[in-house]
Formats: structure tokens, C-alpha cells, sequence
């Protein structure tokens, strides 16, 4: 019984995990894109500049996603409030 609902509020914890970390970087991305294509719109000669800083930023927005989704994982699979079964 115990087990069971551990089980359900990590499967809980996870999905809201992966939700809430999904959305952010989704809204993360989108703001830097939209900024990146603004400063080439309005600077064309320093696009490759920009446009290198835009991939690392993108890539440093998609790590939380990235984090969540092994939080999410270690809940579901390596979750150390079950215990052996």
C-alpha cells in the first residue's frame, strides 16, 4: 500500500517535472530566438557573431530541460524513497 503510493506521487512529481521544464525552456528558446533574429534584423554584418552566441545560449537554455527530464527518470526508475521491493 505504502509502496503504491509513493509510486503515484513520483509518477506525479515527474510528469509536473518534465512539464514545468519543458514549458520554461520552450519559453527560454523562443525569447532567444526572437532577440537573436531582432539584433541580425538590425545589425546584418554581425550575424555569424550573433548568431554563434544564439547556439550557446540555446544550448544552455536546453540543459534545465535536459536536467529535468534525469529528475524526472530518477524519479520513475532510481526512486530512493521506494526501497528495495
Amino acid at each position: 500500500m505504502e509502496h503504491s503510493l509513493i509510486g503515484m506521487i513520483a509518477m506525479g512529481s515527474a510528469a509536473l517535472v518534465m512539464a514545468l521544464g519543458a514549458i520554461g525552456a520552450a519559453i527560454g528558446e523562443g525569447r532567444i530566438a526572437a532577440a537573436a533574429m531582432d539584433a541580425i534584423a538590425r545589425q546584418p554584418d554581425e550575424a555569424p557573431s550573433i548568431t554563434r552566441t544564439l547556439f550557446v545560449s540555446l544550448a544552455m537554455v536546453e540543459s534545465t530541460a535536459i536536467f529535468c527530464l534525469v529528475i524526472a527518470l530518477i524519479l520513475l526508475f532510481a526512486n530512493p524513497f521506494t526501497g528495495p521491493k
